[in-house]
Parts: C-alpha cells; sequence; structure tokens
C-alpha cells in the first residue's frame, strides 16, 4: 500500500510517517509526504497512490479543494484534521474516515483497518470524473455496479452508466453495507434483489426488481441468502 500524507505541520507529519510504518508493517513503500496542495497534485496525478491521509487547513490552504477533486480518484481518503465540524461535508465527498485530530495511536490503526473493511462513513453520493469536471451520482440512483478492469461502471436506474476510476473492491470497502457484492463483477443494492434461484449446473441468478438478472458467485451464494432471509422472530414465552 503506497501512502500520501498531506499535511503541513512538520510534526504532525512525521508523527503520522511513523505511526503508518508501524501500522502498516516495515514492508512497504515509506509514505510520501507532502505539505502543499499543489505538491500534493503532482504525486497524485502520477496515480500510484493507494490511500491519502489529508489535513483540512494547510497554511491557509483549504483541504477541501484537493478533496473535491480527489473523491473521484482511484485511491482512498482519510481525512485528518481538527475541524471535526466538518465531518459530516467531507464523508459526502466519499472519504473512507474522518480521524480527529489530536488522534491516537488507537483511532488511526482503527481508521487503516477500514481501508480493508467497510467504511461508516454516511455515504450518499459517489464522486466520477466528467467532461473535466467532478459529477456526483447519488447512491440512489445506481441500479448496479459492475466491475471493468481497474475501473467500475455505475448503472443507473435511467440506463446511463458512468465510469468510476475506483475498482470494484475499492468501491465496496467504501459503499454502505445495503450494497451486496454477489459476484466478482457485480455490486447491487440488496433491497432491490426480487429473486434468487438456482439454475442447471448449479449456477445461481439473481433477478433485480428491474427485471435483470445477474449472476452469483458460488462462493457468495450463503452469504447473500443470509442477508436476504429475515430474521426470526423474537418469540418468548410467557411468565408464569
Amino acid at each position: 500500500m503506497k501512502v500520501l500524507i498531506v499535511e503541513d505541520e512538520p510534526m504532525a507529519a512525521r508523527r503520522l510517517e511513523r505511526l503508518c510504518r508501524e501500522l502498516l508493517g516495515q514492508g512497504l513503500p515509506p509514505p510520501l509526504v507532502r505539505a502543499s496542495l499543489a505538491d500534493a497534485r503532482e504525486v497524485l496525478a502520477e496515480r500510484t497512490v493507494d490511500l491519502v491521509l489529508l489535513d483540512l487547513d494547510l497554511s491557509g490552504e483549504d483541504g477541501f479543494q484537493l478533496l473535491e477533486e480527489v473523491a473521484a480518484g482511484s485511491f482512498h481518503t482519510v481525512v485528518v484534521s481538527a475541524n471535526t465540524d466538518q465531518a459530516l461535508r467531507a464523508f459526502e465527498f466519499g472519504v473512507l474516515d474522518f480521524v480527529a485530530k489530536p488522534y491516537t495511536r488507537e483511532r488511526l490503526e482503527k481508521a487503516l483497518a477500514r481501508v480493508r473493511g467497510r467504511g461508516a462513513g454516511p455515504l450518499r453520493t459517489l464522486a466520477v470524473r466528467k467532461g473535466g469536471g467532478i459529477l456526483r451520482v447519488p447512491l440512489e440512483t445506481v441500479a448496479y455496479i459492475q466491475g471493468a478492469g481497474d475501473y467500475a461502471e455505475l448503472v443507473l436506474r435511467d440506463g446511463g452508466t458512468e465510469l468510476s476510476e475506483k475498482s470494484l473492491d475499492r468501491l465496496e470497502v467504501l459503499l454502505p453495507t445495503d450494497f451486496v457484492r454477489i459476484h466478482r463483477s457485480y455490486l447491487v443494492p440488496l433491497q432491490d434483489v426480487a429473486r434468487l434461484w438456482t439454475l442447471e449446473g448449479s449456477r445461481t441468478t439473481v433477478e433485480l426488481k428491474s427485471g435483470l438478472q445477474l449472476p452469483v458467485g458460488r462462493s457468495r451464494v450463503k452469504a447473500l441468502k443470509a442477508r436476504l432471509e429475515p430474521a426470526p422472530p423474537d418469540i418468548r414465552m410467557p411468565r408464569e
């Protein structure tokens, strides 16, 4: 994992760098540290970063300027900032976590663990690059998501499509848990699954409420059935 730290306070940057080395393991490349938005943009233009740790207040520069640009990038972003009143706004840009300063080692470790797990932020939109700008796609407009190599195609309910620079694996980490991975190539909103059945040859398929049928990976059938089955009623015997 290649990490970019965007932090203008030297002491804070060195601490972040040291903790990243300790928490992510010494075998990984050392984190890159940049103190300005311009320098950070140069690194991000190389498209080799997996995770950005971003401060929002950079010597008068507004980190949200960079956040808006990088929201559509292929990497994850974790905000490390004292501006806790901006946490909800940051999550709306699709950041994976918001670590408030002064942070602890345990809190940063939890954030780094989320890079490999589900994000907890109230994500409502996905950002994609389009026409030289950033288009924010509301999740409720997404019918399903299909992997496209290192990218992912957002298939919309109106039949349109948008291309995300994030892979299906990275989107799965970022999306709320009501988006379910049914196949190595597909993520679908769980509430849209109308039917699940097994075909000849033990192949399993889901039918969405739109009528569209998509394959289910064999290794994902059991977990999908568990998510679709209603919880058993809470039956309690009356007291005598």
